[in-house]
């Protein structure tokens, strides 16, 4: 198909000959070629007149035929017929000239000594006389027609054609009057298509404010800001300036855009306008685009009346995509990956908890979720279809770009008869859009003019987590002291508001269960183990089965306690949940950005550590559940070495090959690490 594409340089001239199509090339020294329209356009009016004139002489005599009817509108209006044989020679002197460089040396320089006063106006000047000349050929031309349909003097047929006109009037008004009832009948249907999913909330109906935004100060400063010069436009015109016309709030889900967006609308004297992500779908093609322009009617209404207005975007992503981007995005919960039942759980999607004895970052590279998984990775999938959606954002695109175009009726009039339209009043728009995948809206959204601010809405901090843990508890009775609140913010990274928010909603639901009004440390305990691990099964393990996951687990922990002192154990657990049999969950003590080639190699430690404890108890036999840690293991070092160069010692050739082989790479690595897999009193160094 690439084959078929024409190459980038004559991409420029395919596009010319489709704008000139019928346009020939004009010889060196002779005129340049005419249309083919515009060589017949006189003679084929002159030839249409005539024609219809003989068409009226037989209808005033039915005896009379085509040949008479002719042979007497000739003998009537000859003249026409003597036009149409000028306008013929004007075209044979036009296509000599076209031939001929000698004829048009000598005639064109006649023609330009006769359009000398001509070409000395201006062209507005001669675009208006020769709109004149139509004009009175036209009506020259109609009155000729007229005086034959009516029987009459040429000059006074238009004022018998405008009698019959008023005469004719009844039928005309009751023929226009069911046309118009036709045309409401599909205005009333899209009118009422175009209505739903945009509402206007004024500054006293919203009580939200920014008070109760939690954990997100920064943002908030620069949302403060940019609201401040909305209120007071002069605080930055009058310097030279303008006022922002849009903000980006993105990040991951539940970290307060839409929260901060109702802050905004309770802290703001202007009218707020939400727009739900589903406001511009339509059934009908075109629907969306009429949905568009009634809703920037509205808002520039708005903005006049009350000084300016804000209007929030939810879910932007819907509106103002051309392609969905795969972006990965950091879980908030526990990994797979572990001692399950299928020994291979870290590929399982259902398996949510047992690859949290690793550190984020291995935890991303085991599940293939960053740039050093092995394989290629899509950077963007465009689906089919969408054309319609295509519409909404052009439509969009146009309304926020044409907010300085003069409109109104009295415009329309000044433009119709040459005058210099009004200026548009300034309309105070402030957009305010929410995504979690900013990389899959439209360029042309994103570019200053539009949205001139981007705030990264992020994972609160930890001292961000204790205030939005403090807040919620707040408006609940509870017995927690600082100390456990600070410990529930460290154990709860990347704890988004909302993943906080149902944490201390579901501890309240289990102090109610208990039969308690007050929440207290095990029901925040409970509530956030079973939003991060899920519920679990009640399976009854036999003897030797609890025993070995026990062992399992109980090594994953002492490597992981030992190995990285700026962790803490969260929750070591041999309950089963769906194919996990047990796990490791740690969390760092201190929040950090990056992470070092030790970590890594530690982390491949952990991951083995279950192996060699299995074989230690179990005299050298171990569990399938190992399984799915030593392809962890192998995943984490294939990726240092291949991608990373983290190591030096271990081949990069032999672990690529060990991809159709993950047994060879895992003994490369046990023997790196001195884990025998032979011997049973092997440890991790």
């Amino acid at each position: 198909m690439r084959d078929a594409l024409p190459a980038p340089s004559d991409a420029p001239t395919l596009s010319r000959r489709r704008r000139k199509r019928g346009i020939r090339k004009a010889r060196p020294g002779c005129r340049r070629p005419l249309m083919v329209y515009d060589r017949l356009k006189v003679s084929l009016l002159l030839v249409s007149v005539f024609v219809l004139l003989a068409l009226l002489k037989m209808a005033d005599n039915p005896l009379i035929g085509f040949a008479d009817g002719v042979r007497m509108t000739f003998n009537s209006y000859g003249w026409i017929l003597t036009l149409v044989s000028l306008d013929v020679i004007r075209q044979l002197h036009y296509f000599v000239a076209e031939q001929s460089a000698k004829y048009w040396s000598v005639v064109g320089r006649a023609e330009n000594v006769v359009k000398a006063p001509w070409n000395r106006l201006s062209s507005f000047t001669q675009y208006r006389l020769a709109r004149i000349v139509r004009f009175i050929a036209i009506v020259t031309l109609g009155a000729f027609v007229f005086s034959a349909a009516f029987d009459t003097e040429p000059i006074r047929a238009w004022m018998e054609a405008l009698v019959r006109l008023w005469q004719a009037l009844p039928t005309i008004l009751q023929f226009v009057a069911y046309l118009l009832l036709a045309v409401l009948q599909f205005v009333a249907i899209f009118w009422f298509l175009s209505k739903g999913g945009v509402e206007v909330l004024m500054p006293e109906d919203i009580k939200t404010s920014f008070d109760d935004v939690w954990g997100q100060d920064q943002v908030v400063a620069r949302v403060k800001e940019t609201l401040s010069l909305l209120e007071d436009p002069d605080l930055i015109e009058a310097k030279g300036g303008y006022v922002p016309g849009g903000i980006l709030l993105y990040g991951p889900p539940g970290t307060g855009k839409t929260l901060i967006a109702e802050a905004l609308a309770g802290e703001t004297g202007k009218p707020f306008v939400l727009i739900e992500p589903g406001a511009f779908q339509a059934m009908f093609i075109g629907v969306n685009i009429l949905k568009v322009k009634s809703l920037y009617r509205r808002l520039r209404k708005l903005a006049l009346r009350y000084g300016g207005v804000v209007a929030f975007f939810d879910e932007a992503d819907v509106l103002g995509r051309r392609a969905l981007s795969t972006v990965p995005q950091r879980s908030t919960r526990s990994l797979p990956g572990g001692l399950g039942t299928a020994g291979n759980s870290s590929l399982n999607p259902a398996s949510l908890d047992s690859l949290a004895y690793l550190s984020p970052v291995s935890q991303a590279v085991v599940l293939g979720q960053i740039d050093g998984m092995v394989g290629p990775k899509i950077d963007q999938l465009v689906v089919p279809g969408g054309g319609g959606d295509l519409g909404t954002l052009n439509a969009i695109l146009a309304s926020m770009q044409g907010l300085k175009k003069p409109r109104g009726f009295i415009n329309r009039l000044k433009r119709m008869v040459g005058m210099k339209p009004s200026n548009p009043p300034k309309y105070r728009i402030l957009h305010v859009m929410a995504t979690n995948l900013p990389d899959s809206l439209d360029e042309a959204l994103l570019r200053p003019g539009r949205i001139d601010r981007k705030f990264r809405v992020g994972y609160p901090s930890r001292e961000g987590r204790i205030r939005t843990y403090r807040g919620y508890l707040d408006k609940v009775k509870h017995t927690l002291t600082d100390a456990d609140i600070e410990r529930l913010a460290t154990s709860s990274p990347y704890a988004s508001g909302a993943v906080i928010k149902d944490i201390v909603n579901e501890g309240l639901m289990a102090s109610i269960r208990d039969g308690r009004e007050i929440i207290e440390w095990r029901d925040i305990v409970a509530a956030k183990s079973l939003k991060e691990h899920g519920v679990t099964d009640g399976f009854e393990y036999v003897d030797r089965e609890r025993h070995a996951i026990a062992i399992h687990e109980a090594c994953h922990a002492i490597a992981a306690y030992r190995l990285k002192a700026d962790f803490q154990i969260d929750v070591a657990t041999i309950e089963r949940r769906g194919d996990v049999g047990g796990f490791v969950s740690r969390v760092p003590i201190v929040e950090r950005m990056f992470e070092w080639k030790t970590e890594l190699e530690n982390d491949i430690q952990i991951s083995i550590a279950s192996l060699v404890g299995e074989r230690m108890f179990f005299d050298g036999d171990s569990t399938n559940g190992v399984g799915g840690d030593l392809d962890n293991a192998t995943r984490l070092a294939l990726v240092m070495e291949s991608r990373r160069r983290c190591w030096a010692n271990v081949s990069k050739s032999a672990c690529v090959r060990s991809t159709s082989a993950p047994a060879r790479c895992s003994r490369r690595i046990a023997t790196r690490f001195s884990v025998s897999p032979t011997r049973s009193s092997g440890t991790a160094r």
